[in-house]
């Protein structure tokens, strides 16, 4: 058996123009030939002419407690097809997550007991409610895929075992990584892109939804559906959220996240400090506003996607108050957002050092005078205390619309 491989296109979701929210900030969708008038080829035309809701596929493994942005977007896809009229087929792997998906895994995942998935599952659905709609009928599936997986007998095992070489399972990205350094690979691990694809069979989906580095998981579920005479669902692939730091892909071990269940005062500050280069990404992704019409104000901005993602958890009144909590936090003492004096960066020469533009804003006495305040963590920029006297800032960008401080009274507003 070979592994399906997504269709090259000119231009990604290119048939799903007339479904701009479903298109709405898509990786790839797989197979997708834009001009074709084959519903086998084109997931818009499939959209346009099928007679029935579509069952929209997404599977999660309750490996943790906590949901955050990063895995949010996947779930506001799912929500999209509902708001379509489509059936969400939400699969709690409550066996798969038994094994643990070895995608991007350097090393083997810790196994864990039905009782761990069952308590991770109740948390994860708590905390998807203000995204999917649990109410309307019919727009709503959950199901736990050892509802079909418990039941398979070793034949079973065996028939699907044989639907996939040792070699198609090598090529998968960390599978190959692995045996290169020699890292053990245990043969359960190669079970789990079956069973997920499995999963596809038992609930005859039409549509899969995954992230990026689920590409081969989602294109075995196309051929596992083929070999039981299954029409094969399409793929769609949804990007990685790149963390608050600006770097790497968002992660609880990180340090990098918004959780879905932190407080509403928590998830404002840290989004109002979303690096200006990610601005776009977080609102294309994490809200349904348009894109043409935001803000020119890099800080503005930055205000905005906090008070409509925190409104989106937790609602309108508690993200106003958390956007004035974080105002007073970051004043210290001013009283009011007016009362904070702006110092431009236009007469700063960039690369600056930041004890420079303490000096140059009268915040510091002298250059001397910055470190040694710096060093007494006595400066915060937007709230957050720096430590390092040889902080350097390549360029105004990176501080247009903070807030300078300097203990707990002298404030200057970068502009």
């Amino acid at each position: 058996m070979i592994v399906s491989q997504p269709v090259a296109e000119s231009s990604p979701g290119a048939s799903l123009q007339n479904f701009p929210r479903l298109r709405r900030g898509i990786n790839e969708v797989f197979p997708e030939l834009p001009d074709s008038p084959n519903p086998e080829e084109n997931l818009g035309r499939r959209l346009a002419q099928s007679d029935r809701p579509l069952r929209i596929k997404l599977g999660i493994d309750p490996t943790g407690s906590d949901i955050h942005l990063g895995h949010s977007i996947i779930f506001r896809k799912l929500r999209a097809f509902q708001d379509e009229g489509h059936t969400a087929v939400l699969i709690i792997g409550d066996l798969t997550a038994r094994i643990g998906d070895p995608t991007g895994k350097s090393e083997v995942r810790k196994q864990l007991t039905a009782e761990d998935v069952e308590r991770n599952a109740q948390t994860y659905l708590d905390q998807l409610r203000p995204i999917l709609d649990f109410d309307t009928p019919g727009r709503l599936e959950i199901r736990r895929n050892s509802e079909w997986l418990s039941k398979l007998d070793l034949a079973k095992i065996l028939d699907l075992l044989s639907r996939m070489t040792v070699g198609q399972m090598l090529a998968k990205e960390g599978f190959s990584l692995r045996f290169e350094k020699e890292n053990p690979i245990y043969l359960h691990e190669f079970l789990y892109p079956l069973m997920q694809g499995y999963d596809s069979v038992a609930v005859a989906a039409d549509v899969e939804l995954g992230g990026t580095d689920q590409k081969f998981n989602l294109a075995v579920g196309r051929d596992l559906q083929r070999y039981f005479g299954q029409r094969p669902q399409f793929g769609l692939l949804m990007p990685i959220l790149i963390g608050t730091d600006g770097v790497q892909k968002m992660s609880k071990s990180l340090g990098n996240y918004v959780g879905l269940s932190e407080d509403p005062l928590t998830m404002y500050s840290k989004l109002e400090k979303v690096p200006d280069s990610l601005i776009a990404e977080y609102f294309e992704l994490l809200t349904d506003r348009p894109l043409d019409k935001l803000p020119e104000n890099p800080r503005d901005r930055q205000k905005l996607l906090a008070l409509d993602v925190v409104t989106q958890y937790h609602g309108e009144a508690a993200a106003s108050e958390a956007q004035k909590a974080a105002l007073t936090l970051v004043q210290g003492d001013a009283k009011r957002a007016e009362a904070v004096p702006e110092f431009s960066l236009e007469t700063v020469e960039f690369p600056a050092k930041l004890f420079y533009i303490l000096g140059a804003s009268d915040l510091c006495k002298s250059g001397s005078d910055a470190r040694r305040q710096i060093q007494n963590g006595a400066v915060r920029i937007d709230g957050d205390r720096v430590s390092d006297p040889n902080l350097t800032f390549d360029s105004p960008d990176e501080l247009k619309g903070r807030v300078l401080q300097v203990g707990k009274k002298k404030f200057v507003r970068l502009v």
